[in-house]
């Protein structure tokens, strides 16, 4: 089996799986790989560790929640695995340059982290990590 495979199996496991808790054991032991193969391989071919990409998913589906919903910023916070409010802020202030609040209030969605996808020619492909420029706060 290809190294694409596997890491095609991985973000399909992530992404079906993205609301639960996701740790690098957990993967592994549903895909029956190696934790360390399969992390390694993800690494060199995506650019990104999974524990990474896993977080960016998630904090870009949490800046959607913010745009498109009136769900409160601690609810969003818990649902994208963070264990307070100040946590979730703290990350995504760091990779959105402004807060959940004015990220929401600023109503424009743009993700971080778009989905990695592979080509058919086996070759992986990601999509933009950071589309857009800075949010002005």
């Amino acid at each position: 089996m290809g190294d694409a495979n596997i890491i095609q199996k991985v973000l399909t496991y992530i992404e079906d799986h993205i609301e639960e808790e996701l740790s690098l054991d957990k993967i592994a032991s549903e895909l029956n790989y190696s934790k360390f193969y399969m992390a390694r391989n993800f690494a060199e071919r995506t650019g990104c560790t999974i524990y990474k990409y896993i977080q960016g998913r998630r904090l870009t589906l949490a800046a959607q929640k913010l745009v498109e919903t009136n769900e409160p910023i601690v609810e969003i916070a818990y649902e994208a695995h963070y264990s307070s409010q100040q946590a979730f802020t703290q990350a995504f202030s760091r990779v959105y340059q402004c807060s959940p609040q004015i990220y929401r209030k600023n109503g424009i969605f743009y993700p971080v982290q778009m989905q990695i996808t592979l080509w058919t020619t086996q070759r992986l492909f990601a999509k933009d990590y950071r589309m857009g420029g800075r949010m002005a706060a």
